[in-house]
């Protein structure tokens, strides 16, 4: 199988994370693609028509895309032990909440990165900043038992989109106001899987 990445995307690192925790890694062979939204190159596209990453290509089947599909076919190979039947509603609740942030944080980054200055908008940005705002305070006040709890897949996407938001927005200070998540984080990057996925 082939994993279209990049080395800075949050979502590809949900999948490599689970690959590492599943025993997979050996299984995927990762192929670079330098993309933004209005620059897409043809083997992504080739991939995912909608041009984003991460896509799976398997020799068996259609590519798939979204890091959710894909990090929840990868569990179904393995066994699916990190989408567990008996918590699987606040599993993908969870993991969905994670992605929220990922997807506003990115769109942010976007924001700064690919569209000229002129045309930037300090209010949009903000308001994304305030979804992640508000995500991280409902993790922190409803969430952290089940992130004390035996790991799953919504572990992982909550590990990595914290640690994306260290990369592209500390200036930020996430972790004000959200003690309990940025000391569940703080252990979790201890973890094989996310060092080795850094």
């Amino acid at each position: 199988m082939q994993l279209i990445s990049s080395q800075a995307s949050p979502f590809v690192r949900k999948v490599r994370v689970l690959l590492l925790e599943t025993d997979q890694a050996a299984d995927v062979e990762e192929v670079e693609a330098g993309t933004t939204p209005i620059n897409t190159p043809d083997h992504v596209r080739a991939a995912n028509p909608t041009g984003k990453i991460p896509a799976l290509i398997r020799p068996d089947g259609p590519a798939l895309h979204d890091s959710r599909v894909i990090t929840r076919y990868l569990d179904a190979r393995a066994g699916g032990a990190f989408y567990p039947e008996a918590r699987i509603w606040e599993v993908l609740t969870l993991e969905s909440m994670a992605d929220a942030i990922m997807d506003a944080a990115v769109l942010i980054t976007y924001e700064g990165r690919v569209r000229p200055e002129e045309q930037q908008s300090p209010v949009w940005m903000e308001a994304q900043w305030g979804k992640i705002r508000a995500a991280l305070d409902v993790i922190n006040a409803r969430w952290m038992s089940h992130l004390a709890g035996p790991l799953d897949a919504s572990h992982i996407a909550v590990g990595c989109a914290l640690s994306y938001l260290d990369l592209r927005h500390d200036a930020r200070g996430w972790r004000t106001g959200v003690d309990a998540l940025a000391k569940w984080h703080a252990t979790f990057e201890e973890r094989e899987s996310m060092k080795a996925t850094a």
